[in-house]
This record gives C-alpha cells, sequence and structure tokens, in this order.
C-alpha cells in the first residue's frame, strides 16, 4: 500500500512538472496511465478531512505571515531616498486617467490611476513603500511578491527600455538607449522616470514617462515607452519642438503668504511645458490603425513652483489625430492629490495608502478588456489586424519554440554566408564572396553580449586580413547586408516552407514584414548558388546519410508532407540539418518543426495550444477509463 501511494504521488507530481516544463509533455502519458491505475488510492488518500483542514490551515497561515512580515516592514527606518541628494524624490503620484474617443464614434471613461515617480540614478528602498534595484539575475524566484528585499512598489530596470540586460540599471539602460539613438548621455545628466511599478511582483504598464533634463535642470527631452497588450514595446524618443516658457503663477506667492515666500514674487521663476508631435508607427489598440500622429503636452514633474523641495504635479495629455489630421483621441491623466513621500509618510498613513491604491494596479488590463468589449459589441467598431512590428519596435518575446528554432537558423545563415567561394567568374557570384552579414536576433532572444553577430564569408575575412597588412586588393569589401528579425514569429514561418531561398526571405521581408534587409538585392547574390547547389542532392541527402537514423528520416519526410503547398520534399535547412547539425540537435529541430505542422492542422497554428491538447488529451481520456474501470468493479 506504501508503495501504490508512493506512485501515485509521484505520478501527481510528476504530472504537475509537465504542466510548467514544456519539455515533459510526453511524460504526462505516463502521468495520465498511473494516475488512471491508481485514482481509487488517491481519493482515499486526499479524502480525509483532518488533511484537508491542515492544508488549509497552513496556507491561511502562511499567507497571514508574509502579510504581517510585509507589514513590518513600514514601521521600519529604511528610507534610503530620504538620503538620496540628486535631481528629484521618489514619489506617489495619485491620479485619473479620462479618455475619450472622437471618431468615428464618441467614447468616454474615467478611473483612478496610481503612478510611482522615481529620479533615474537611485537604487534602494523608500519607506518600505517602493524599491528600486537592478537585478543581477533573471528568473522564476526573482518574480516571487514581497520578497524580503523589496517594497510593495517595485521599480525593476530589467522591466524598462530594452528588454533584459539583468545588472544594468535605469541610468545604465537610458545611456545604453541614448547612445543607440546617436545621443551623448552626457546630454541628459538628470531624469526623472514616471511609471506604474510593480505591485506584489505584478506588473501591467501602458506606458511610462521618461523625463529628461540637460545640465541646467531644464526639462529638454522625453521618453514614452509604450506596451501593448500583445507584449511588444516602442519607445518615442521626443526633443523639446515647442517649449512653453511663462511667468509662474502661483497661489501660494498670493499677498497672504509670508515675507519669505513673497520673494519668488521678484524672483523670474519658470515653468515649462513639454510638447511635441510626431508620427504615430506602433499599433497600440485594435480599434487604431498604425496610421496617423500623436501630441503630447506634459507638465514639468520636478517643477518646485516658490517652495524648495515641493514636486509639481502630473500633467500629461495625449492626443491621437488621424491621418487627414483629426482629433481622434484625447487622454488626460490628471492629478488626483498631492504627490506623497513615502519616507515622510507614518505608518497609519502608508497602511491607508495600500487600503485605498492596492488594487488599481490589477484593475488596469481588466478596464481594458472592458472598454474593448464596449467598443466592439456596443459601437461595432471597425476592428484592426495586428501587423508585425517595425525595425525599432521591441516584439512580443518567443515562445521555446522560436528559441530553439532561432540558434538552428542562426548557424544557418551563419553556413550560408560561409561556403561561399570566391572562384565563381560571374560579378553576382564575386560580390557574394566578399559578403559580410550582420545578423540581429528578434528582442530578447540573444544575451547583451550577442545581440548582433556579424558572419563573413572566406574572402572576406582574408580581406579584412589584407587590409589589416596594408595590401591592396582589387575586389571591394563594402558587400555588407544588416540582416534584422522584427518579429520571433519568422522562425516558426520559415520552417513552412518548402524552398528557403531567395522568394521565402523576400516574401518574409516585404509582404510578411517579419525581417528587415538593409540591402535586399546582396541576399540574391548569397543565395543564388546555394539553390542550384541543392537542388540536386536533395535524393542523396534525405536517403543516403549514414548519419541519420531510421526514425529521423521518417520524421524528416512526415514533415515535407505535412508542409503548405504542393512541393513534396525537403527544405535547404532540412537538408543543413540533416548535413551538418549533431544528432541531439536533429532531435530538437525535428521536434519543433513537427510541432509546427501538427499546430498548423489540429490548434490553429498555435503551439502552445497544442501543448495544452498533449496535456489535456491523455488526462481526459485517463480519467474516463479510470470511471468506467471503477464503475464496473
Amino acid at each position: 500500500m506504501a508503495f501504490r501511494a508512493a506512485t501515485a504521488l509521484a505520478a501527481i507530481l510528476l504530472a504537475v512538472y509537465s504542466i510548467f516544463f514544456r519539455d515533459l509533455i510526453d511524460a504526462a502519458w505516463l502521468v495520465s496511465f498511473l494516475a488512471a491505475k491508481h485514482s481509487d488510492l488517491l481519493v482515499r488518500f486526499l479524502g480525509p478531512v483532518s488533511l484537508r483542514r491542515m492544508l488549509e490551515g497552513a496556507l491561511g497561515m502562511s499567507i497571514l505571515t508574509l502579510l504581517f512580515c510585509q507589514l513590518l516592514r513600514l514601521t521600519g527606518e529604511r528610507g534610503e531616498a530620504s538620503r538620496w541628494t540628486g535631481h528629484g524624490k521618489v514619489l506617489l503620484y495619485p491620479c485619473r486617467l479620462s479618455h475619450s474617443r472622437l471618431l468615428p464614434k464618441k467614447h468616454s471613461f474615467s478611473y483612478s490611476y496610481l503612478l510611482v515617480g522615481v529620479p533615474v540614478g537611485f537604487e534602494g528602498d523608500a519607506g518600505g513603500v517602493i524599491s528600486v534595484k537592478a537585478r543581477s539575475r533573471l528568473g522564476f524566484f526573482s518574480r516571487l511578491p514581497m520578497s524580503p528585499p523589496e517594497g510593495w512598489f517595485n521599480i525593476d530596470a530589467s522591466d524598462y527600455l530594452e528588454r533584459g540586460k539583468p545588472g544594468l540599471s535605469l541610468r545604465g539602460k537610458l545611456d545604453e538607449y541614448l547612445r543607440c539613438q546617436g545621443v551623448r548621455p552626457e546630454t541628459y545628466p538628470y531624469a526623472y522616470l514616471v511609471t506604474a511599478a510593480r505591485f506584489l511582483g505584478y506588473h501591467f504598464n501602458p506606458v511610462s514617462f521618461w523625463y529628461l533634463y540637460n545640465n541646467d535642470k531644464r526639462l529638454t527631452a522625453m521618453i514614452l515607452e509604450v506596451n501593448n497588450t500583445f507584449d511588444e514595446r516602442h519607445m518615442y524618443f521626443l526633443v523639446e519642438n515647442s517649449l512653453l516658457t511663462r511667468q509662474s503663477v502661483s497661489t501660494s506667492c498670493d499677498g497672504n503668504v509670508d515675507q519669505s515666500k513673497r520673494s519668488c514674487q521678484n524672483e523670474p521663476h519658470q515653468q515649462h511645458s513639454f510638447q511635441q508631435t510626431w508620427a504615430k508607427d506602433f499599433y497600440v489598440s485594435p480599434f487604431n490603425s498604425r496610421e496617423g500622429s500623436y501630441t503630447v503636452t506634459a507638465s514639468n514633474p520636478l517643477n518646485t513652483r516658490c517652495i524648495e523641495d515641493t514636486a509639481g504635479p502630473i500633467n500629461i495629455t495625449i492626443t491621437l489625430l488621424s491621418s487627414r489630421g483629426y482629433h481622434k483621441m484625447v487622454a488626460i491623466l490628471s492629478p488626483a492629490g498631492n504627490p506623497l513621500d513615502p519616507c515622510a509618510m507614518t505608518t497609519a498613513q502608508k497602511i491607508c495608502f495600500l487600503a485605498r491604491w492596492w488594487h488599481v494596479g490589477f484593475l488596469t488590463y481588466p478596464r481594458i478588456l472592458k472598454q474593448a468589449a464596449a467598443l466592439f459589441f456596443l459601437h461595432r467598431l471597425r476592428m484592426w489586424p495586428r501587423p508585425e512590428p517595425l525595425k525599432g519596435t521591441l516584439s512580443r518575446r518567443a515562445t521555446a519554440t522560436e528559441r530553439q528554432l532561432e540558434a538552428v537558423f542562426r548557424r544557418y545563415l551563419r553556413h550560408l554566408v560561409e561556403q561561399q567561394s570566391s572562384s565563381s567568374s560571374s560579378s553576382s557570384a564575386a560580390a557574394a564572396a566578399t559578403v559580410r552579414v550582420k545578423y540581429t536576433a528578434a528582442a530578447g532572444l540573444l544575451s547583451s553580449d550577442d545581440d548582433v553577430q556579424v558572419f563573413a564569408s572566406p574572402a572576406a575575412r582574408g580581406k579584412k586580413g589584407a587590409e589589416k597588412r596594408g595590401v591592396d586588393l582589387a575586389a571591394p569589401v563594402s558587400h555588407e547586408l544588416e540582416f534584422m528579425v522584427l518579429s520571433p514569429v519568422f522562425y516558426t514561418r520559415f520552417t513552412r516552407y518548402p524552398r528557403n531561398g531567395l522568394d521565402a526571405f523576400l516574401h518574409e521581408f516585404d509582404e510578411a514584414r517579419t525581417i528587415w534587409l538593409s540591402r535586399p538585392k546582396l541576399l540574391r547574390c548569397l543565395l543564388t548558388s546555394k539553390e542550384r547547389k541543392s537542388s540536386s542532392s536533395f535524393s542523396v541527402v534525405v536517403s543516403g546519410n549514414k548519419s541519420a537514423v531510421f526514425w529521423e528520416r521518417l520524421f524528416f519526410k512526415a514533415i515535407s508532407h505535412l508542409r503548405p503547398g504542393k512541393v513534396v520534399g525537403a527544405s535547404d535547412m532540412d537538408r543543413y540539418v540533416m548535413e551538418y547539425e549533431s544528432e541531439t540537435e536533429r532531435k530538437r529541430y525535428l521536434r519543433c518543426v513537427l510541432r509546427v505542422m501538427i499546430a498548423d492542422r489540429i490548434a490553429f497554428g498555435s503551439v502552445g495550444m497544442l501543448e495544452v491538447l498533449g496535456v489535456a488529451v491523455p488526462i481526459c481520456l485517463a480519467w474516463w477509463l479510470s470511471k468506467a474501470v471503477l464503475s464496473g468493479a
């Protein structure tokens, strides 16, 4: 009996593990068999009321303990923000978001919204409420809520600008982004970030505002970091175009205040409002196309208004203009109260604030879905299909299948470049012989050190060495191709082509827009000779490769038959894998591509849905068999 109980518990753990870790999907079949065989024992083992009450009590005590420990942090003296001597302070901004759609039909709504402002460069804790840090390593346990070093609201540098890059602080990521824009970081020595922070590990942030200041602490630029519900991100870098400057007319500088404040009337204190207009090139809502333009008007959050160390309110107005210049939508972010300094708040004030505002972050995404349902069902607005992101937009995170296929494609592209020969007589082949390809994977797929990789043909590598030695060669060396993957969906789409030749690349470049090429004509020179070579060796590769076992050839043939189109046979990348990849890599490639092909047939092209079916179907079948066996007994 003890052995059967241990086996049943092991089956449960293995089932749960296989659900969360997709590499063990095949183990679900074994789990379903064990669960069906020992289902009666599982019912008896988990049935006692005492065990259920014990588990409920343990769960309740764990939650209460975590909440109690977190509340204790509010009474501590942890206030690194109070010792911050830079520009700006760590603050809480209670706000209200008003949204009005004017075209093609009117629709308005308004709800509360909470923002956190932090000086870029600060790292530490602010009164046990807000914590700012850069994680040195990303992982599952780093996202657990209420971990000891964090406050209730947490700002993690890895959530902003370029994805990943653990270890970089907010200032480091901002400097890196500015360099990519061709701007020296010294131009903006001061910066202030206003964003929706993580609350207990949860994070949904539609837009973050980076305020950039020059050496005179004057607001001269902004970065609007926009995230859509498709896990895509785009940064708009806006330099001052019209900086409204006017005399500060503050109610605190009237005749009813003391003499120290009245002196503000004699000093020309300036209040700045940032204004800019730019073209829209990011898909945010399915009810708006990617055409049109934006206009933003934002107040300076660090405007002191005559009183030292007093922050200004958050006032931001963003207007969406149609392609014809009509006002289509207006979003206003206005203050719902004064900014709050968590280091100056008492314990009672912190608890009251959390009790009032804790739910705001969790409701942002459901509120978006609610308004989208109203636009679709009540107003019947047209839904625009989501286009693939443009260059400069961070794509969604890649799936496990796309990550594995990216590694194979990267090696395949390197092989295409390195197999070029300088012995060809044609001028196009000679150009291809000295080609260099600068490959950039989809956002977040490679580590920070390998964001861009350069592949060079043998002649190009020899040319580079000859140039260093001062040897003058007749062949030019300027044949460089920038190959940028804009969306990770490219890697699964590429495996669907029966022929991974020039037509496949050009289709993804011109029509699907999943890649960007700096010189598409150079790609023609790169692939022409490879296509002629591979077309004559198809039968030899598939039937004569002795290193491939029988089941590998069988699966390759199954993939070729499942591919869309009338052409049956192995693709160019299939041949590369069969000839040059190791046995382990061939197995990984087979599993990935076969899942993609089967998902196209039975899971609407979603590998994730196919994996869910791979777990749910055997479990349901096992449950049905167990009920049949128990009812028969």
